[in-house]
């Protein structure tokens, strides 16, 4: 089992404080997500000097929006960085069109690079909230098609949900996403912008938010899943040190 860990570049002190951090825990994690946000003036793919991979896997996101297949940009930095490993997602058009964007359908991309990179491990993204279980599952499908080796969720609030997306990963590297909600302002937010139903007996403190992630490592060690923490808004040293990163089961 994989666990992966995601760090957002909003400075490069804060990159660094929060991958001090992710060293701080051992052995538990041993890839290390940096998403590409708009805001941020660091790229993910950057932060490519930074990271000791020898001892952890590095996943820059790379947005399809940003790039223009036919440039070769994406090729370049892929060649310039030497990553062993890329997730590309859609992206979100710019705030306010301040910059240009590009009309690069992320399935197209996918196709692309797997050609141009055939040794190269392609992530990408699934969403269980945006759309109905079948087309997301279809979009999931066309995506492996094209040349994805595997998916990293957005965040999991419903452990039935998981059961069943998994059942229509089968055979696919799954990894599901992990991010503690620890405020009603944070769960409203969830439910208004990324449509989540959190379940009945839902609470955003820190006992629900670590039982639940506790369950998740455990389903996912016993069912052959990876798991993915995006921690926003939390205090790393109070949610991580009562969280079970141990590793009962080998690498699948």
């Amino acid at each position: 089992m994989n666990i992966s860990f995601e760090i957002v570049p909003r400075t490069l002190e804060a990159f660094e404080r929060q991958y001090a951090f992710v060293r701080s825990l051992d052995n538990g994690i041993n890839i290390i997500n940096v998403p590409d946000i708009q805001r941020f003036h660091i790229r993910s793919w950057e932060l490519a000097t930074r990271i000791d991979r020898l001892k952890y896997r590095f996943i820059p996101h790379f947005r399809a929006i940003d790039f223009k297949i036919e440039s070769g940009e994406l090729y370049r930095i892929i060649e310039q960085y030497e990553l062993d490993d890329v997730l590309l997602v859609t992206g979100d058009p710019p705030e306010g069109l301040k910059r240009t964007y590009c009309n690069t359908d992320v399935v197209d991309l996918i196709r692309a690079v797997s050609r141009r990179f055939p040794k190269l491990n392609i992530y990408a993204g699934f969403d269980p909230h945006r759309q109905g279980l079948q087309h997301e599952c279809h979009y999931i499908q066309r995506k492996a098609d094209a040349g994805a080796n595997g998916f990293f969720s957005q965040p999991f609030y419903d452990h039935r949900l998981v059961e069943l997306f998994a059942e229509h990963m089968d055979g696919l590297e799954t990894y599901i996403g992990i991010s503690p909600v620890l405020t009603l302002a944070s769960q409203n937010y969830w439910e208004v912008k990324n449509h989540v139903k959190f379940p009945k007996h839902f609470t955003p403190d820190y006992d629900w938010n670590v039982e639940f992630a506790n369950r998740l490592i455990s389903s996912a060690a016993e069912n052959g899943w990876n798991v993915y923490f995006m921690p926003i808004k939390v205090e790393l040293n109070k949610y991580f040190q009562r969280i079970n990163l141990a590793k009962p089961f080998p690498n699948h």
